[in-house]
């Protein structure tokens, strides 16, 4: 090697610092281009492509492409850069005596000293390094930056190949973890659709069981009959539409701790109250209602003698027998079952049982004349309004009337359990279901027993009833059934599996609300 390339520099005590800074070269916008150099050898990736290469038959060594000498590198004859030299050592040319030349790997400088070489004269001249030393410094001793990321165990020189994942244990917990999760939604469902009415109740979440104040319209005559206690009561507010729920009175009386007589006779409240402002109403004598007898819609004549007798101070042996004889009032009928028109009525003191029930009969002459139904069809409309009164919310009256009629015309069997009820004496039981032995008992009144209507009305019919007899809705429906009875909701069917479906809802409501009224067990 010539004497001045292995001799050490010496220093210049008259060099001065700006000669420094006036060899370097120009500066230059750099333009970022695509690395198209080939590889450092040593480096990841010179090993990567090497191993892709098709590997010489006859030499068992891989065809490599001969380094880049100094020249093609920078385009000068100077010395080469820290960088470059490092390129330069890091492999040796062979050359064999038929002058191939080929390019062997050399093991004599390891991958971590060209790294710690590189480091060290990119710190010590940061202007003279070459674009094949920055691309080598960038890309991590000649590799690229995605290989960190997407690097395989074998091109990592010493690296221990990573664990597989178990892919298969995750699945089998996975799948764990569903059938957990879906059971118990399924159990939640269940619960829900079993036992929501009572959950809701429990946990607040359902409808309050009180009105809210404030709410109070209309006016509504509640009957207190003697001996009423606060149970009855509590029940009677309900069915007269003052109080939202049938317990809430008397819940109401027992958690205040209140003891209260209640006397007979006729109270004048409104619809909506709260248990609290209904007590008060019925405290205040001012909503008493002296000298008046109440009819309700639906009533019996059973059911409502007793409750005038109380409040007009008549005997009821009087009433009873004021009854006996319908022929005594212009009625041919076999009782005046039906002929006791609901309403609220006035007397003057000294009223007879007679006058009274003659007050009652004419007011039924007067609805029926005002529906226009002639006098010898009166019987006929009013068992058909009795009917629809009994089975029916007002808003369905036609419908009801409708079902009545069609299989009237085409002889079918009513089926109707309140005229089972009626004829077995369990009108009044409050339910809606009958029993067996209702449904087969041979009584006059039973239609599931007999075609066609009943002998006598079965109870006083509201002038929307006899309005809804007079004219029934047009439809094809031959069955209905109330699927929901705390709100009243009624399916009409054409066909007999369309009403069935109707009885499986009505089933599940009953299930969900055993105490609902759906049967007395």
């Amino acid at each position: 090697m010539p004497e001045r390339d292995s001799a050490s520099p010496r220093h210049d005590p008259d060099a001065r610092l700006s000669d420094l800074f006036e060899n370097l070269p120009e500066p230059t916008q750099q333009i970022p281009t695509v690395d198209d150099t080939p590889p450092a050898p040593g480096s990841r990736r010179a090993a990567r492509e090497a191993a892709s290469r098709p590997t010489n038959a006859a030499s068992g060594r891989s065809q490599e492409a001969p380094s880049p000498s100094p020249a093609d590198a920078g385009g000068s004859a100077e010395p080469l850069a820290a960088a470059d030299t490092r390129q330069v050592d890091a492999s040796t040319r062979a050359v064999p005596a038929d002058g191939a030349e080929r390019t062997t790997a050399s093991s004599a400088v390891p991958a971590a000293s060209a790294a710690a070489a590189g480091a060290s004269s990119s710190a010590a001249s940061p202007r003279a390094e070459s674009p094949d030393s920055r691309a080598v410094d960038r890309n991590g001793a000649g590799g690229r930056l995605e290989d960190l990321f997407h690097s395989h165990p074998e091109e990592v020189p010493g690296g221990t190949p990573p664990k597989k994942k178990r892919r298969t244990g995750c699945l089998i917990a996975l799948v764990i973890i569903l059938v957990i999760v879906g059971g118990l939604a399924a159990t939640g469902v269940w619960a829900m659709n079993t036992y929501g009415d009572r959950i809701s109740d429990a946990l607040g979440w359902g409808e309050p069981d009180d009105w809210e104040p404030g709410l109070a319209t209309g006016e509504v005559i509640v009957t207190i009959a003697e001996g009423d206690t606060g149970s009855p009561v509590s029940a009677s507010l309900y069915e007269a539409g003052v109080t939202r729920t049938e317990t809430v009175f008397y819940d109401y009386l027992v958690d205040e701790g209140i003891a209260v007589t209640f006397y007979p006779g006729n109270y004048r409240l409104q619809e909506k109250m709260t248990a609290e402002a209904a007590l008060d109403a019925l405290r205040n004598p001012d909503n008493k209602l002296e000298n008046t007898a109440n009819v309700g819609e639906g009533a019996t004549i059973d059911s409502t003698l007793p409750g005038i007798a109380e409040s007009l101070s008549i005997p009821l042996a009087d009433l009873e027998a004021a009854v006996a004889d319908p022929s005594v009032y212009g009625v041919s009928a076999q009782t005046l079952e039906g002929w006791l028109f609901p309403a609220l009525y006035t007397f003057d003191p000294g009223v007879t049982a007679q006058q009274v029930i003659q007050r009652m009969v004419d007011r039924t002459h007067e609805s029926l004349d005002k529906a226009g139904v002639p006098a010898e069809d009166a019987q006929r409309v009013l068992t058909i309004a009795s009917i629809i009164q009994r089975e029916g919310l007002t808003a369905d009256f036609p419908k009801v009337s409708r079902v009545i009629q069609n299989r009237l015309d085409i002889d079918m069997k009513l089926q109707m359990d309140s005229t089972a009820q009626y004829g077995y004496g369990s009108l009044h039981e409050g339910v809606v279901s009958s029993s067996a032995e209702a449904l087969e008992d041979p009584n006059d009144w039973n239609t599931y027993v007999h075609t066609g209507l009943p002998i006598t009305p079965i109870a006083s019919a509201s002038d929307a009833a006899i309005d809804a007899a007079m004219h029934p809705a047009d439809g094809p429906w031959l069955y209905f059934v109330t699927v929901n009875l705390a709100t009243g909701e009624t399916q009409f069917s054409e066909t007999y599996e369309e009403h069935l479906k109707g009885v499986e809802k009505w089933g599940e409501w009953c299930k969900a609300n055993p105490d609902g009224g759906c049967s007395a067990g």
